[in-house]
C-alpha cells in the first residue's frame, strides 16, 4: 500500500509515459468495448432471428394443419386441434376474432399468471414486430399476423414463445464477456504501461547522462547508448555535437573575458596611479578639478577591482585559480580583517568567539578578500547606525564564520540567486551603492575552492546572516 501511495505521489501528470499509456489504453478500451457491444448485439439478433424462423414455420404450417383437420372434424374442433399440436410448454398460440377477443388459444396459456397474460394481451394491441419482450421476470418473443385458410379470414394469429431460459443464459454470457473485457483492458493497460516504460528507458538514461554533465565536462561529454532505438541514438549524437559547440563557445567567452580583464587592468592601474600622483600635488588645482580627479580615481579604482574579479572568475572557470593553503589561526586573521574594515567604514564591527585558537588550513589572502566582501556587503545593505557582528565557532571538523547584520534583509525567493554572477537584489542600485553583483559570486568561488561552503539566512527588515564553513586542522 505504501509503495502504491508513493508511486501515485511521484506520478507526473504531464509525462510522456502517462500520456501514451492513457491514449493507447483508451483506444484499446474503445476497440474492445465496441467489439463487445457489437458481439452482444449480433448474438441477440441471432437469437431473435432463430426464434423468428421457428415462429414463421409455425405460421406457415398452421393453415395446412387447420385445413387437414377441418376435413376430418368440425372446423372449430380442427382449428383447436391444429393449435394444440403446434403448442408446447414454451410455445403458445391464440387467435383473436374481429372483436379483438381471444377465440381460440393454446391450453398451456392458462399456465401463465393473469398479470403476464394481461401484459401480453396489451402488447398485442399494438403492431407486433418479432422481438424480445420482458414481462414479469420472463422473456418472450411475440409475432402476429392474419390467419387465412383458403382465402377465408379466421382472425389474427399470435405466437408467443417463452425464451426466458435462453435469455438468462445469454445475459450471463454477456456479463462474463463484460468482465472478461474489463480484465482484458486492465491487463492491456498494465502491459502497455510496462512496455512504454521499457521503451522510454533510453530517453531517461539520456536525461540522466546530460543532468550530471558539469561545465568542465562539456568538451569531453560523449552521449552514447548501446541498445537504444536509432532515433534516440541520433538524438544523443545531436546533443553531443551541441555540447561540443557550447564548450567551444564557453571557452571563447572565458578566454575573451580573461584577455580583456588582463589587458585593461594594467593601463587602468597606470591611469589610477597618475591620478593619485596628481591629487597628492593638488596645491595648484581648483576645487572643481580636485573633485573631478577624485571621481575619476574612484571610478578607475572600482573598474580595476571589477576587472580583478572578472579575472579571478575566468581563472576559476578555466581551472587556473590557485590557492596557497597554509595553517593560520582564524581568530587572528578575522581580527586583522576587522581592523582593515574599520579604516574604510565608520560602522561598529565586533567579533564574538568563545573558542581560541581555531586553527585551519586556508589561503590567507583569499579568505581575507571573502570576509572583506561580506563585511562590505553588510555595510551597504544595513542602516548606518546598526552594528555588524562576526561570530566564530567550531563544529565537529568545521570552522564556522558568521557575518551578521541588522539590515533590510533578502526576500526568500531571491536568496538562492544572490550568489549568481551579476545578480543584485535591488537592480535600481548603482555600482556606487550596490556593487557590480560579483562580490558574492567571488565569495562562493573562493570558499568552495578552499574546500568549504557558504550559505545565507535572511528575514526582511531583520537582517541577514552569511555563514562560511571551512575544514579545520584536527
Amino acid at each position: 500500500m505504501k509503495q502504491i501511495k508513493q508511486s501515485l505521489k511521484n506520478l507526473d501528470l504531464f509525462s510522456l509515459r502517462l500520456r501514451l499509456t492513457i491514449g493507447i489504453s483508451t483506444f484499446s478500451a474503445l476497440i474492445l468495448g465496441s467489439l463487445a457491444v457489437w458481439t452482444s448485439h449480433k448474438m441477440q439478433q441471432i437469437l431473435i432471428d432463430s426464434h423468428k424462423h421457428n415462429i414463421q414455420q409455425i405460421v406457415d404450417r398452421l393453415p395446412h394443419d387447420i385445413q387437414l383437420y377441418s376435413e376430418m372434424m368440425q372446423p372449430e374442433t380442427g382449428l383447436q386441434k391444429a393449435i394444440n399440436n403446434l403448442s408446447n410448454s414454451n410455445t403458445l398460440l391464440f387467435i383473436k376474432n374481429s372483436d379483438n377477443q381471444i377465440s381460440i388459444k393454446s391450453p398451456t396459456l392458462s399456465l401463465l399468471s393473469d398479470s403476464t397474460v394481461n401484459k401480453l394481451m396489451s402488447i398485442t394491441q399494438m403492431s407486433i414486430k418479432p422481438q424480445i419482450y420482458h414481462v414479469n421476470q420472463s422473456y418472450f418473443v411475440l409475432s402476429g399476423g392474419s390467419l387465412q385458410v383458403q382465402g377465408k379470414f379466421l382472425g389474427k394469429l399470435f405466437v408467443v414463445r417463452d425464451i426466458s431460459r435462453e435469455q438468462m443464459m445469454f445475459m450471463a454470457m454477456i456479463r462474463s464477456l463484460s468482465i472478461a473485457s474489463i480484465l482484458a483492458i486492465i491487463l492491456i493497460t498494465l502491459v502497455i504501461a510496462f512496455y512504454i516504460q521499457y521503451s522510454l528507458q533510453p530517453l531517461c538514461q539520456l536525461s540522466q547522462m546530460t543532468a550530471v554533465i558539469s561545465l568542465e565536462d562539456l568538451g569531453q561529454a560523449q552521449l552514447y547508448l548501446d541498445n537504444a532505438p536509432s532515433e534516440v541514438k541520433e538524438l544523443a549524437q545531436t546533443l553531443t555535437m551541441l555540447l561540443s559547440r557550447l564548450s567551444q563557445s564557453w571557452e571563447k567567452e572565458r578566454q575573451f573575458v580573461s584577455n580583456v580583464s588582463h589587458e585593461l587592468r594594467t593601463p587602468l592601474t597606470i591611469v589610477h596611479g597618475y591620478l593619485q600622483s596628481v591629487l597628492r600635488r593638488q596645491s595648484n588645482l581648483t576645487e572643481i578639478q580636485i573633485e573631478a580627479l577624485e571621481t575619476a580615481a574612484s571610478e578607475a579604482d572600482h573598474t580595476i577591482r571589477l576587472l580583478q574579479d572578472l579575472l579571478d572568475i575566468a581563472r576559476a572557470d578555466s581551472g587556473y585559480l590557485r590557492f596557497q593553503m597554509k595553517s593560520y589561526i582564524l581568530n587572528d586573521l578575522v581580527e586583522e580583517v576587522v581592523m582593515m574594515a574599520k579604516k574604510y567604514s565608520d560602522r561598529t564591527i565586533t567579533i564574538e568567539s568563545s573558542i581560541y585558537p581555531i586553527e585551519l588550513k586556508t589561503d590567507y589572502s583569499r579568505l581575507k578578500q571573502v570576509l572583506l566582501n561580506l563585511i562590505d556587503n553588510a555595510v551597504k545593505y544595513s542602516p548606518s547606525n546598526t552594528p555588524i557582528t562576526l561570530k566564530l565557532n567550531r563544529f565537529h571538523h568545521q570552522a564556522i564564520i558568521e557575518v551578521c547584520d541588522h539590515g533590510y534583509g533578502i526576500p526568500l525567493q531571491q536568496q538562492e540567486r544572490i550568489f549568481e554572477r551579476f545578480y543584485r537584489v535591488d537592480e535600481s542600485r548603482s555600482h556606487t551603492t550596490g556593487g557590480s553583483g560579483l562580490g558574492l559570486s567571488i565569495v562562493k568561488t573562493f570558499v568552495e575552492g578552499m574546500g568549504g561552503n557558504v550559505s545565507v539566512k535572511s528575514k526582511l527588515e531583520e537582517g541577514s546572516v552569511f555563514t562560511i564553513s571551512l575544514p579545520i586542522i584536527s
